[in-house]
């Protein structure tokens, strides 16, 4: 990758790792599917008027049947499935689990015709990264007696990731992915919005809350996706699917940054690791 690949590749990991501080400050005072409805509105809200302004937004309405189907997969369903499954296996876990989204893209684009993401180095690249994530996230995070309904959960979470980056690039690659996340973000937004207002609090959200909510909306929402796809059109998806490595680290390494978490032999070794891996699996490799 480019200096300037590998900076949004940095910088998508960073804003995605954010989320996991945010929703601990959210979740104090709103349920999930307020989170989810102001979250992805606030997303909306900015990415469509850049849509419209880029005349960007008729197109994407013409092809909806895709940008919902977009939806599905990238936002409705990983959102129920991990948030139902955290309930029960340890957060570690389920981050490493997320971290097989580059897995199911390397398989999904090898089904596509791109035969480089089995290149050695590549493959080698893809499992340094994932033991990083797992000395990260903790290997006491991986025991025998987990719920195997709640890692299959994530596991079909992950490959919903993976499939709806697939969904984009092969069936719409022609429309702008500001217009698709945008009117992705507001389907999303309307299709909660019922059960929100059966969940509204009972009193207003305090201000820490509140600028909570629009830092997830602004950032790891809008902004993220702006630069994700950014990324995705210069190295394509199985490429691109390696942030994920990168934002669970960080995510972990906030934590230790900004809550005190305690800084463990995992992380030290671990992110380094990450960025080694992501390093080699993100090279270009040509088919014999």
């Amino acid at each position: 990758m480019s200096r300037k690949n590998w900076f949004l590749f940095i910088a998508i990991g960073l804003l995605w790792g954010i989320p996991y501080l945010l929703l601990k400050v959210s979740v104090r005072e709103l349920s999930v599917p307020v989170i989810v409805s102001s979250r992805t509105f606030i997303g909306a809200l900015i990415l469509i008027p850049i849509a419209l302004r880029r005349g960007a937004l008729i197109p994407a309405l013409k092809k909806y049947h895709f940008v919902l189907l977009y939806a599905v997969l990238e936002m409705f369903l990983p959102w129920v499935l991990i948030t139902s499954a955290e309930q029960k296996i340890p957060s570690g876990l389920a981050g490493l689990l997320v971290a097989t989204v580059p897995i199911w893209s390397s398989i999904l684009a090898s089904f596509n015709g791109d035969k480089t993401v089995w290149h050695s180095k590549r493959l080698g690249g893809m499992l340094i990264g994932f033991v990083g994530v797992l000395l990260v996230v903790g290997i006491e995070s991986v025991r025998s007696n987990q719920n195997p309904l709640a890692i299959g959960m994530i596991l079909l979470a992950s490959l919903c990731y993976a499939t709806a980056v697939a969904t984009v690039t092969i069936n719409i690659p022609q429309i702008d992915p500001i217009a698709i996340n945008g009117l992705a973000m507001a389907t999303t937004a309307i299709f909660y919005l019922p059960f929100a207002l059966f969940a509204l609090p009972h009193h207003a959200p305090s201000s820490k809350v509140i600028a909570s909510q629009l830092a997830l909306g602004i950032f790891p929402t809008a902004l993220a996706f702006i630069l994700f796809f950014q990324l995705l059109k210069e190295v394509g998806p199985a490429r691109a699917s390696l942030v994920t490595y990168l934002n669970t680290a960080f995510a972990v390494l906030l934590g230790v940054l900004i809550l005190g978490e305690p800084l463990t032999l995992g992380l030290i070794i671990g992110l380094p690791l990450v960025l080694i891996g992501s390093y080699f699996a993100g090279r270009k490799s040509v088919t014999q």
